[in-house]
């Protein structure tokens, strides 16, 4: 038995009936990254040692008989802006390649304390701030179903370790897709939580009203055992929300019937690739026969998505990347000789080019001169881009479109800001609106690549999108890590 193929819930059967143990399933998952890494490129840092460790901890626990959660001795990996105290956290960029957090997120908290086990830190566009992780500083991280393509972003990492079993599970971040694309991508299953669900605690800010932490698992039973443990009130982050205790796994028992669901039609034109559309519409036929029932319908203020979040995601990113001055922490320039020149040189050679663009679009957007035509303008957009989705959810209990219009593309092959950023047009607007979104895997292309399908539901109704999508999956039948089972 090849552990490392498992699913946490099916390993976690396993070690609760003592038929393995959580030591050898890390070794197992270590063995893997050794074996695929030198290929697949997802990690920046591996904490062998402290896996090993942590493993046995568990395996003493079980002797015990001490009662396991379930995620005990799971092997699992977080993106590397997500900070570990101890642990090098470098944002994928140069500003950070040493940088060595002093406390834990709250999500690793609370990951360490369910006696999850940590086998390193994911690459990832630099910042967070891409769609292909090509931007990192360190590496490019490839798909795992076509090494020439790129496994999206800005949680490429993350995607592609899942995918190809480096990681049973991980941890990302979604600030416009950055966890559903890369899912989609890599047939994997990723969930961006509603806003405030999930602590940001300890999560280096790209754009603070966007962000949101999520799992990227191997199957949907996971992504909500993931979510019981990371979900949840913490008075660190003042936009955490007090929510009741959910178990979501509840959600994957009840089936679709009577559910009504909405097809909104400026997803699914120009631009989107023919077999994505016969994909998805091919499970909403499957949940039709299940007793659902979707109709097409209209998000007229989608055409703005994509601008508004550029202007509001830029304009957020460059106050928080103001705090790297080469002053306090991060990369220092050796090349200067007054304050200024320490702050210029050490931002122009510690940032890649697509943050240095971001910063200076951000920046441009902020001034007086352009404030009120720019970013308030599109504050005032983003109001609208919510109301339009709250009366969509009047009337239907979810929507669903396509994650990406394309599969994984060639590297190289988007050569322009604009022809990347094109990329997150199905998925900015629930960053926008602060809705929970979900992406399963839905099939495969011509060139037997991956199909995502997006699920959104109101805020805080992530049940409806575990529901939907379980009853998807169980339906499809398709495998989990075909890369592995078709090697």
């Amino acid at each position: 038995m090849k552990l490392y193929t498992l699913t946490a819930h099916e390993l976690h059967d396993l070690m609760s009936k003592k038929e393995i143990t959580a030591e050898e399933t890390v070794l197992s998952v270590l063995e893997r990254i050794n074996k695929k890494e030198p290929d697949i490129q997802s990690f920046i840092t591996v904490t062998a040692d402290e896996a090993i460790k942590q493993a046995k901890a568990v395996d003493a626990k079980i002797m015990s008989g001490e009662p396991l959660s379930a995620l005990a001795g799971i092997p699992m990996a977080v993106k590397d802006n997500i900070c570990t105290a101890d642990i090098r956290t470098t944002c994928g960029s140069k500003m950070l390649s040493n940088f060595v957090p002093p406390y834990d997120a709250a999500v690793y908290s609370e990951l360490k304390n369910a006696n999850a086990v940590l086998l390193g830190k994911l690459n990832m566009d630099e910042f967070a701030m891409g769609s292909s992780t090509e931007n990192s500083y360190f590496k490019a991280t490839k798909n795992p179903y076509d090494t020439n393509r790129v496994p999206g972003g800005s949680s490429g990492g993350c995607a592609a370790a899942v995918s190809c079993n480096e990681a049973v599970f991980a941890i990302g971040s979604d600030t416009g897709g950055s966890v559903r694309q890369p899912a989609a991508l890599c047939a994997a299953v990723g969930l961006k939580p509603t806003y405030g669900l999930v602590s940001r605690y300890g999560l280096v800010a790209f754009a603070s009203s966007l962000d949101q932490i999520g799992p990227i698992t191997k199957d949907v039973t996971d992504c909500a055992l993931v979510l019981n443990t990371i979900a949840g009130y913490d008075k660190r982050d003042s936009t955490s929300v007090v929510t009741k205790k959910t178990d979501y796994t509840n959600a994957l028992t009840n089936g679709v019937k009577g559910l009504k669901i909405g097809v909104p039609e400026e997803y699914m034109g120009e631009g989107v690739s023919q077999d994505i559309k016969n994909a998805i519409y091919r499970c909403l036929e499957i949940l039709k026969s299940m007793g659902a029932e979707y109709e097409e319908c209209s998000l007229t203020m989608s055409d703005y998505a994509l601008s508004t979040y550029y202007v509001i995601s830029s304009a957020e990113a460059s106050s928080n990347l103001a705090r790297y001055d080469g002053i306090r922490y991060g990369y220092r320039t050796a090349d200067y000789v007054n304050l200024e020149d320490l702050y210029v040189n050490t931002r122009t050679e510690g940032f890649g080019e697509e943050v240095k663009r971001r910063i200076m679009l951000g920046t441009y957007v902020l001034t007086d001169e352009y404030y009120n035509a720019y970013y308030k303008k599109a504050q005032h957009i983003r109001t609208l881009i919510k109301r339009d989705f709250d009366k969509a959810f009047e009337r239907y209990d979810v929507l669903i479109t396509p994650v990406s219009p394309t599969t994984a593309w060639k590297f190289g092959e988007k050569t322009t800001s604009a022809q990347m950023h094109a990329s997150d047009i199905c998925t900015v607007a629930v960053n926008v609106a602060g809705l929970p979104a979900i992406s399963i895997p839905c099939g495969f292309d011509q060139n037997s690549l991956p199909i995502g399908m997006q699920i959104i539901a109101k805020a805080f109704d992530e049940e409806t999108l575990l529901k939907i999508g379980y009853n998807c999956e169980q339906a499809l039948c398709l495998p989990v890590n075909n890369v592995v089972k078709g090697e």
